[in-house]
């Protein structure tokens, strides 16, 4: 508004009603008529709405300015006159152009968008009028924006063009140009830390290596900022509680293409602990609350555990319902003695009840799925382990992308919060009928049904008929997970499979079976199940290759002239198993810790009496706050053998383990860079006369001390047989994936690894097979050697596709044998780990 405007306007009236009146001479008079010219956008009503005059009405002096700041502050107007015709108010008004249209050019460094948000918060927007005073702000708080990121040639100009019918053009013309680079950063006043320890802890860089393509030397007056703070936290955290930057500046060299930047630092004497005080309102808990502070008198102040302190005081108050707990530390600095006391203030509040706990997102699955997982409940204190334990538990489900938590006052009770819990579903399950290809599988059909989260119940449904290069199968299954309310599992299985060894990357043999299984599984605890199992299964064995190692399974139960018949077994399982999980997700975990121990043992009677034992373990170490980087290790142990004793009728034979349960190594997911299965004791065969050996089973060697029988070995390097015992271990570091949109962060995970392992076989006898001549006998390795570990690194990419959990690695060994085959490059779908 323009107070010339204002009394130009009362002297006009003045004028017109006695000729030679001023302002102050204006005398009032009843209005009997109003009347506004030059309105063209504008509604009549809209403007005498901001006319604070009617009809009737006597207006003054007083009055007169106010129904003009009244007409300017509607910001539809550049001009407004008033004039007295008689006893008519006449308005005359020159209104504000329209925005017809908003355009901009030459920006790089602020988006399209970022411009246009910023617009339409100051009223600058398409089909509002213009107000031009706001112009000049904006000019100014884009240059001040390209001055912060060090580029101090811009310029940014406002240009109206104007239009018929009173609309305008504005363009936002920028000539961004280049940004300055830093050519040094100085750091003055240090004597305790060198220059070098300081400059390399900034974020702001005077140097860029050449192999460095993603860092740059720009200057960002925020990232001063920060580094500025980074400095503070690094004395303050070495005891040096009176350390202060005194100034900074910042300098340009006379080309404007550069920058020297100095920072001017006072890092005063280190300071030790004198005492930590408790204060406040202590809940009766001291004693806990004392042992859970970590500083302790005699140790150097640090910055970063007094803001630890008071974070973990306000967690543990958290639990006991005090939401909004108030932890201040105030330091007590003794300069003379160079200690610091650290009073802690704590204000716990009050206590904070939930009214309600509600679910978003979750399209398919059940909202009883969801509460089912709670261990915050509804009308109790908020507590915020229960809080974030039900968050991980709902995480450890697999069926959601993310999950995150809210708390929320009530409005009008300053005791109560609803919690509510925002889900992002991801596939659990799918529907296929296709064809894939993998580096394993080779060519492979599918059609199947499985479903981890059937109708959005929680259950698992199976049905799946699968078929590829080495396997056909069909399984039915079904499991519910709270198949009792108290979170007793129960499930079942029947399934048909038949199996080519050849196929396989193993020495040959077929083997069709079909069973049916049931288990139960109960919680122990929060962490904890306990789970048992039935089983019965029908094993069909056949094209047996004559290897030396099989031949001593065959001994037991087939007629040794007749070494490859086919065999059949019914056997019946029994197994248990105890896990125990801190995860923090279901799919791809980056914090907590898991282990599984399982055994499967055949009940007594069965056609195979053997015990198969396995204990796997991960852990989980995320190295950033956000859990981008993550270091994780996992490791693997299995054994297996035979109980009791067969007697088929001659001889009482030692059972032993079926070859086709012995442990495998290598391929995508245990010991990468290997081929699938190549890890491990080889077949080898005996072969002098053309008739294979067959050792005796009573503990000679049969037929082998013939007259040439046998002295030649034949071992088949490429194909392991496997063995009853595993190790593995491996340790990976997760990076986050790069160049990839943070929203996809939780489907994709990428990272670097090492792996080690071995197979072998306890019970192959290496020194019973000295009788060969001894170049013969150099052939074989000693495959009950624990000690033959593999080693390989390399990077993996998981991806959790629509199609299913996608696995690509490539690796290179760091320690192999010969005849184990190697390979770079690997991918299959539908594991992930």
């Amino acid at each position: 508004m323009r107070i010339n405007k204002i009394m130009a306007s009362m002297l006009l009236v003045g004028a017109t009603y006695s000729g030679a009146a001023t302002a102050a001479g204006f005398e009032p008079f009843v209005v009997e008529d109003i009347k506004v010219e030059g309105l063209q956008r504008v509604a009549l009503g809209a403007a005498l709405l901001n006319l604070p005059v009617k009809v009737g009405d006597e207006i003054d002096a007083i009055t007169l300015q106010r129904a003009i700041r009244s007409l300017y502050a509607s910001a539809n107007f550049d001009d407004v006159e008033v004039l007295r015709e008689g006893n008519t108010l006449v308005v005359q008004v020159r209104e504000r152009p329209t925005i017809s249209n908003i355009v901009l050019d030459g920006n790089k460094d602020i988006k399209d968008e970022q411009l246009q948000e910023s617009l339409d918060s100051s009223g600058v927007k398409v089909g509002e009028p213009l107000d031009r005073t706001l112009l000049t702000e904006i000019e100014k708080g884009l240059q001040d924006f390209y001055y912060g990121v060090g580029k101090y040639n811009a310029k940014v100009e406002a240009q109206i063009i104007n239009l018929p019918r009173n609309r305008v053009e504005l363009k936002f013309q920028f000539k961004e140009g280049d940004a300055a680079e830093i050519h040094q950063i100085n750091v003055v006043g240090n004597t305790v830390f060198p220059d070098d320890e300081l400059i390399g802890r900034l974020e702001l860089k005077d140097y860029k290596a050449w192999w460095d393509f993603f860092g740059d030397r720009r200057y960002q007056k925020q990232k001063l900022e920060g580094d500025l703070e980074t400095l503070t936290s690094y004395y303050q955290d070495r005891g040096y509680i009176r350390f202060r930057v005194d100034s900074t500046q910042v300098a340009m060299t006379p080309d404007k293409k550069g920058l020297y930047v100095s920072i001017n630092i006072d890092e005063g004497e280190q300071y030790n602990i004198k005492e930590v005080n408790l204060t406040g309102e202590l809940l009766d808990k001291r004693e806990i609350l004392e042992a859970l502070v970590p500083l302790r008198e005699g140790n150097l102040y640090n910055g970063a555990e007094v803001t630890f302190t008071e974070e973990l005081i306000s967690k543990f108050l958290g639990r006991y319902g005090y939401a909004y707990p108030t932890v201040n530390t105030y330091p007590d600095i003794d300069d003379e003695t160079n200690e610091v006391t650290l009073n802690i203030n704590i204000d716990p509040g009050k206590r904070i009840y939930v009214r309600k706990v509600d679910f978003a997102g979750n399209h398919v699955t059940r909202d009883e799925v969801l509460r089912r997982e709670m261990r915050q409940m509804e009308g109790t204190w908020l507590n915020s382990r229960n809080v974030e334990l039900s968050k991980e538990r709902l995480n450890r489900l697999g069926f959601f992308e993310t999950v995150e938590s809210t708390t929320t006052p009530v409005p009008g009770a300053d005791d109560l919060v609803d919690v509510a819990y925002q889900v992002k579903e991801q596939p659990s399950g799918s529907f296929t009928f296709g064809v894939g290809y993998g580096t394993e599988s080779k060519l492979s059909l599918q059609l199947g049904l499985s479903q981890g989260n059937f109708l959005g119940s929680g259950n698992n449904v199976g049905i799946n008929v699968n078929t590829n290069s080495y396997s056909k199968n069909v399984n039915l299954s079904y499991t519910d997970p709270y198949f009792t309310k108290d979170g007793v599992s129960a499930g079942g299985s029947i399934y048909w499979s038949a199996f080519d060894a050849d196929r396989y990357y193993l020495e040959s043999y077929k083997n069709d079976s079909y069973g049916v299984a049931f288990d139960l599984s109960w919680p122990i605890n929060e962490y904890n199940r306990l789970g048992v199992g039935i089983g019965y299964r029908h094993n069909e064995l056949s094209e047996v290759s004559p290897y030396q190692q099989v031949l001593k399974f065959y001994n037991i139960y087939a007629d040794v002239n007749d070494p490859t018949s086919t065999l059949a077994f019914d056997n019946f399982e029994l197994n248990a198993n105890w896990t125990r999980s801190t995860l923090n997700r279901g799919m791809f975990p980056t914090a907590g810790n898991n282990q599984r121990l399982s055994t499967k043992v055949t009940a007594p009677g069965s056609d195979n009496q053997y015990f198969k034992v396995n204990f796997d373990t991960s852990f989980y170490f995320p190295l950033s706050r956000n859990h981008r980087w993550v270091f994780l290790t996992r490791g693997r142990l299995g054994y297996g053998n035979g109980y009791g004793t067969y007697d088929d009728g001659t001889v009482e034979h030692d059972q032993i383990l079926p070859f086709w349960e012995n442990f495998y190594a290598g391929g995508s997911t245990i010991l990468r860079g290997f081929r699938t299965n190549s890890v491990g004791p080889r077949a080898f065969y005996l072969t002098g006369d053309g008739t294979p050996c067959i050792p005796d089973p009573s503990g000679g060697i049969g037929n082998c001390d013939l007259p040439g029988n046998p002295d030649r070995v034949t071992v088949d390097t490429g194909r392991s047989v496997g063995g009853n015992s595993i190790a593995t271990l491996s340790a990976e570091l997760v990076i986050p994936t790069p160049f990839l949109d943070e929203a996809y962060a939780n489907t994709v995970r990428t990272s670097f690894f090492v792996d080690a392992g071995n197979v072998w076989d306890t019970e192959f006898e290496y020194d019973s097979y000295r009788f060969l001549p001894q170049s013969e006998f150099d052939k074989l390795e000693d495959y009950s050697d624990p000690s033959r570990i593999r080693a390989s690194y390399g990077m993996s990419v998981q991806w959790v596709s629509p199609m299913g959990p996608m696995v690509f690695s490539l690796a290179w060994p760091i320690k192999e044998y010969e005849g184990d085959r190697t390979e770079v490059f690997s991918f299959n779908i539908g594991r992930t780990f």
